[in-house]
């Protein structure tokens, strides 16, 4: 087991537009993430109340509802066709490692039988743990579980919703306690961290609601309006099962106490759904990409623009070549259930690892970066050259390493190549793989 020592800031400095701030200290951590980094592939599920309205989740926002109209919701909620073992079986018949479950969006809305808020899934006609369910299940079937834990809450009067960014038409006039706001984070997730079980990690969203625009376009983090009293805590986290990895989707530089980067809709490095406002990659913690199988996260009716098979594996190759993890969403039905095409999508994914997990599970990002013409993923004395668009009759790379032998590991056709000094060019003519033409380089050690 690969254990990685992770040097916490023994005071922990966040910088806001010309101050500093200090914060409480960190402790030192180890956390084991090898799982993490063998994956490559997991499953997001954004799930709740909001799927009834089948327009997203960000549909309190956007319409936007009042309060008490939207709360009528735990009045219709009942996802009596949800079956935790269908889902888990999902993600296995796609190939994936891990879910991430949605244990409270920005509605804040709680999945699970918490003693800190009645606007839960107890309440509903539903009235069973979801959460819970979902925990049992993942490790009967041996699936790491994390889970999504909203900073926004468009639903409560202690948070700060008269300095967020979003929430604003929800008609919350009373302004209540911002620590109160922070008790009740720090005991709700004590409850998941307590009650359900191994939790491989807490994916944190919404600290970019209390960032003045100015201040993230220019890459620059503030604490002038708000103190997420983040190191209390990572550290309360880490105290309750060390080995939760904390991923927090800021969309800055990651903050020390985390334990992954994440990148929205976006390649590490790439910004071109625009919250990426920082390009920077940790040169050390692990990566993930999350994105959607159509545009939503959450169930929208409207939305039928499905991405193809061959995009989703063409996106998954694109990120282990960056040595990153796919994080890919399905937005469920008001049921439970896992719509037909983002079911056969996810399965039609699998179908393909069958054959060529080996090229992306426990790889390693290549060399040289994903271009247009495709990726590289790496292992042990192995390279996986995989070939996404043949617009050439031939492909040059640069190629440090020596090659003892050179194949087409997924085409029946003989391949022609040659190196010289640090560059290796490859006949493309058994490039014939629809989706993804994969050449096996085996280096010398």
């Amino acid at each position: 087991m690969k254990k990685i020592f992770l040097p916490l800031l023994t005071a922990c400095i966040l910088y806001s537009c010309g101050e500093k701030q200090p914060q409480t200290p960190l402790t030192e951590q180890v956390v084991d993430h090898s799982w993490f980094e063998e994956a490559r592939f997991g499953l997001f599920v954004h799930f709740g109340p909001y799927s009834v309205l089948s327009n997203g989740e960000w549909i309190m926002q956007n319409h936007p509802y009042h309060v008490n109209a939207y709360r009528r919701l735990i009045d219709i909620f009942n996802p009596t066709l949800f079956c935790a073992k269908e889902w888990v079986q999902l993600a296995k018949d796609a190939g994936m490692k891990y879910i991430t479950f949605t244990s409270r969006h920005h509605d804040g809305f709680s999945n699970w039988n918490t003693k800190y808020s009645d606007w839960n899934i107890m309440n509903t006609p539903y009235g069973k743990d979801l959460v819970k369910q979902l925990a049992e299940e993942c490790q009967r079937q041996g699936i790491k579980l994390v889970l999504y834990y909203s900073l926004i809450d468009w639903y409560r009067s202690d948070y700060m919703h008269t300095t967020g960014r979003t929430g604003k038409g929800t008609g919350r006039t009373e302004q209540g306690e911002w620590k109160d706001y922070i008790q009740f984070m720090k005991n709700q997730l004590t409850e998941l961290l307590t009650n359900y079980g191994e939790i491989a990690g807490i994916w944190f969203d919404g600290e970019w609601d209390q960032l003045p625009r100015e201040d993230e376009e220019g890459f620059c983090r503030s604490n002038s309006r708000v103190d997420w009293h983040f190191p209390e805590i990572y550290a309360l986290i880490h105290q309750l099962q060390p080995n939760a990895m904390i991923g927090n989707n800021h969309h800055l530089p990651p903050l020390p106490g985390e334990n992954f980067q994440i990148f929205e809709r976006d390649l590490p490095g790439h910004n071109t759904a625009g919250f990426s406002g920082n390009k920077e990659v940790s040169s050390v913690l692990p990566l993930e990409t999350c994105q959607t199988i159509n545009r939503s996260w959450g169930y929208r009716l409207s939305d039928t623009n499905h991405k193809s098979t061959t995009e989703l594996i063409h996106l998954l190759v694109r990120a282990s070549g960056y040595g990153a993890n796919l994080l890919l969403n399905v937005g469920p039905m008001a049921t439970g259930q896992i719509d037909p095409v983002s079911t056969s999508r996810l399965r039609e994914i699998g179908q393909w690892l069958a054959k060529n997990g080996e090229t992306i599970y426990g790889t390693r990002g290549g060399h040289i970066p994903p271009g247009r013409w495709g990726a590289i993923t790496q292992k042990g004395n192995k390279r996986y050259i995989h070939v996404l668009n043949k617009d050439e009759d031939s492909l040059t790379l640069p190629f440090p390493d020596k090659i003892e032998s050179a194949r087409w590991l997924n085409v029946n056709h003989d391949l022609t190549w040659s190196q010289t000094g640090d560059e290796v060019t490859f006949s493309l003519d058994g490039a014939t793989d629809p989706v993804n033409s994969i050449i096996e380089v085996t280096v010398r050690n």
